[in-house]
C-alpha cells in the first residue's frame, strides 16, 4: 500500500489510525497465514520469523498485516478487528503489525 507523506521511526499506532478508517469494517480476506522466513547473511533459512495475512477496507487496496506468533484466521470475509495495530510507511510503501486478531461478530 502507499500513502503520500513522509514520516520518521518505525511501527506507529498513530500512523495506522490516520490510515485505517475506525468506522469501516476491516474484512479478512486470507484463508491461510503465510509464513514470513529469516534470512541470515542474505540467505534465506528455514526459520519463520513471523507470519502474513491479508485484510481489505472499503476505499483503501488490499493490505497485508504481520503477526509475529501464529494466530487463528476467521472465515474469509468475516469483520475483524486487531490487537495493537501499528503501521511503519518506508519510501512511501506502508506496512502493517499487529499482536492478534479476532473476528468482530
Amino acid at each position: 500500500m502507499k500513502f503520500n507523506s513522509r514520516r520518521g521511526g518505525g511501527y506507529s499506532v498513530t500512523l495506522a489510525e490516520q490510515i485505517l478508517d475506525s468506522s469501516k469494517p476491516i474484512h479478512s480476506l486470507s484463508l491461510e497465514l503465510e509464513p514470513q522466513m529469516k534470512f541470515e547473511d542474505g540467505k534465506r533459512t528455514d526459520e519463520v520469523q513471523a507470519y502474513k495475512a491479508w485484510f481489505a477496507q472499503a476505499g483503501l487496496p488490499p493490505f497485508e498485516v504481520k503477526f509475529e506468533e501464529q494466530v487463528k484466521l476467521p472465515p474469509f470475509l468475516a469483520v475483524v478487528s486487531f490487537n495493537n495495530i501499528q503501521a511503519c510507511e518506508v519510501s512511501y510503501n506502508v506496512y502493517f503489525k499487529a499482536d492478534n486478531l479476532k473476528e468482530v461478530k
